[in-house]
């Protein structure tokens, strides 16, 4: 129960229903069931590599509680962070089929879920304590005023105890009151963060800063120590406190089957590679790695590779 841990995650996780015919959700008869969330994915992927996990949230006393912690135990996941929660249910989501490439579209039913009422409780110093890294992102930071209060109690402890901690903003526009609200609100848990890893998009829009440079110049500016920019179909941009900086060119793939997830295998690429001591290129080029063999495989988690798998000498 005590072992050291090598990452702490917070973050909701739901049931998945994965349409099995392409086309308009409403006309979907078959589904497939999975379990799907952002800082999950991240856990799950760090724990295929070997990597010690633990997954802090809350879960409903129902069927798509237990399909998570079953989830959890499968992957080998620390739940000793997992709240069982007898008052509110378990989101789900239901994930069109898309072809070609494009973005499936994805209904959520998370309003009130168990994981939404995340706060202060839920911090228990002894077991952040086992951690020797903390990686957040923006989807949890969204769901609630007291899940984003543990999030920055949680930051900044591990900070205050000298922990690495890495952010992935995951924008979702959609569960904030307005566009000043999340920018201020990620900006400042990013702030704390050690490695700060946004889309090109998602940078812009928190920092004003329309190119790579620009906004990794931002979060440094800010006391960030490296930044690690998506940039789409051309890799990603890094740069860090020391002045290393470059870009490191995609994987190219022929057949793109389910672009969700890939950000958190890119995540779970840098973060790795970056606790093993490797060098921020070759962090950048695990991330790309990982996010491609992400985006090959239907399902949020199902592409992420063990370390067999990975390829790397």
């Amino acid at each position: 129960m005590n072992q050291p841990l090598d990452v702490i995650t917070v973050g909701e996780a739901m049931a998945m229903f994965v349409a099995q015919q392409s086309g308009d959700l409403s006309a979907a008869e078959q589904f497939i069931k999975r379990v799907a969330g952002a800082e999950l994915n991240v856990a799950t992927g760090l724990a295929r590599l070997g990597l010690r996990v633990s997954w802090v949230s809350r879960v409903g006393d129902d069927s798509f509680g237990r399909f998570v912690l079953d989830t959890l135990q499968k992957e080998g996941i620390d739940q000793a962070g997992v709240t069982l929660d007898g008052r509110y249910p378990t989101g789900f989501q239901l994930k069109s089929k898309a072809e070609n490439g494009t973005d499936p579209i994805v209904e959520y039913f998370r309003k009130g879920s168990a994981a939404s009422h995340l706060s202060l409780q839920d911090y228990q110093a002894t077991h952040f304590a086992r951690a020797r890294h903390l990686h957040l992102s923006g989807v949890a930071a969204a769901l609630s005023a007291s899940s984003y209060e543990l999030l920055d109690h949680a930051a900044s402890e591990m900070k205050k105890a000298g922990k690495t901690l890495s952010f992935d903003p995951n924008l979702r526009p959609v569960l904030w009151r307005s566009e000043g609200e999340m920018r201020e609100k990620l900006n400042h848990l990013a702030f704390k963060a050690d490695w700060v890893l946004p889309g090109l998009k998602e940078g812009t829009i928190l920092t004003g800063e329309t190119t790579p440079e620009g906004i990794a110049e931002f979060y440094l500016n800010h006391g960030v120590k490296a930044v690690v920019i998506k940039t789409g179909a051309d890799g990603a941009w890094y740069q860090s406190a020391d002045g290393e900086k470059g870009a490191v060119a995609a994987v190219h793939v022929e057949n793109v089957v389910d672009t969700v997830g890939a950000g958190d295998g890119f995540a779970v690429g840098v973060i790795s590679a970056l606790l093993e001591g490797k060098t921020l290129p070759q962090a950048v080029a695990r991330g790309n790695k990982i996010g491609s063999l992400a985006i090959q495989v239907q399902g949020d988690s199902e592409g992420l590779p063990i370390r067999e798998t990975l390829g790397e000498a």
